[in-house]
């Protein structure tokens, strides 16, 4: 499909890129949602924890959503979402990816960007419930670029998946990881850095033989983390082999399902090619908004929904 023109026009805060990303993703709370935590065991022997919000009413309709790095069920950004949905006739599942629920996880290998066989996982698990004949996929950053390689990967993907959304997706990892290194990201890059390697080192108490403590302090990027732990621990050769192999933009074009994607022109963490505008344009079923602000998962709406919440309840609507 064409480009999506955007109406979104923020207060002048939020037209700010940093701001926009530090407020949503630290200062923004969101109230009044339940979640039910349900923990599935995998079939390699590890476990994910999914968080559950229900509809007032019986409903068909699930969407699962999937937080970006580092982040989980409870952020805001996932709550704000689930509140909506679990609002507007959408049961929700809340996926905390491997490690990422509160609890370190079995295995030595955890979550990374192209690990679409632990949504699969769920895709089938909600499926053998038989209660849903309508599932959409919902993800941030990371768990959008999850998402849509899950997508592009299974032309022949459970009839029961209508649609998905994406937001603030780095579409070429790569050139987001370029993006990170920057000066203008240090902070994000540090704090993404830091709670990947506390992270690392509980691994390394579990599993001394798989990593040492001298390969620990060798890691000062994030390209280092993912040479040393996440290519290692996932099969991959090195970083850029992980990053070319888990982009989600060689998939887009295979996607036969209707898709949003929303990717903010002033997104620090996304570089020129992180924007599918040719993938958009020869693929009928890719719905590309590029608004020219909202930073990093970072856009604003009144009342405490933001626009791409907003927005996405309305896409999920009109696909149905």
């Amino acid at each position: 499909m064409p480009l999506i023109s955007s109406n979104y026009n923020p207060p002048l805060l939020f037209k700010h890129a940093h701001f926009s990303t530090i407020y949503n993703g630290l200062f923004r709370k969101v109230h009044g949602l339940n979640q039910k935590r349900e923990r599935i065991q995998l079939s390699d022997g590890d476990f994910l924890d999914l968080d559950w919000s229900y509809c007032s009413q019986p409903t068909k309709k699930v969407a699962i959503l999937i937080h970006g790095l580092e982040g989980d069920s409870k952020r805001a950004y996932i709550q704000g979402a689930a509140k909506i949905l679990s609002q507007n006739d959408f049961d929700v599942c809340a996926l905390n990816l491997r490690g990422c629920s509160g609890f370190p996880n079995t295995l030595y290998r955890s979550y990374h960007s192209g690990a679409t066989e632990d949504l699969k996982e769920v895709v089938d698990y909600i499926l053998e419930m038989d209660h849903y004949s309508e599932i959409y996929l919902y993800g941030f950053s990371l768990g959008g670029n999850l998402l849509l390689k899950y997508l592009g990967e299974n032309k022949e993907a459970p009839k029961e998946v209508k649609g998905a959304v994406a937001i603030s997706v780095p579409c070429q990892l790569d050139d987001s990881l370029e993006q990170l290194l920057h000066f203008k990201n240090i902070l994000y890059s540090k704090r993404f850095k830091g709670n990947l390697i506390d992270k690392l080192k509980i691994k390394k108490q579990l599993f001394p033989d798989k990593i040492s403590l001298s390969e620990i302090k060798q890691i000062r990027t994030l390209k280092d983390f993912d040479d040393i732990y996440t290519s290692r621990a996932h099969g991959f050769t090195n970083a850029m082999d992980y990053y070319s192999k888990s982009s989600c933009l060689q998939f887009i074009p295979f996607i036969e399902v209707p898709c949003l994607i929303v990717n903010a022109q002033n997104d620090s963490f996304l570089g020129e090619a992180c924007y599918p505008f040719q993938e958009a344009e020869k693929n009928r079923n890719i719905y590309l908004e590029v608004p020219i602000y909202g930073g990093h998962v970072g856009f604003y709406g009144r009342q405490n929904k933001t626009y791409t919440e907003v927005r996405s309840l309305e896409f999920l609507k009109e696909i149905h």
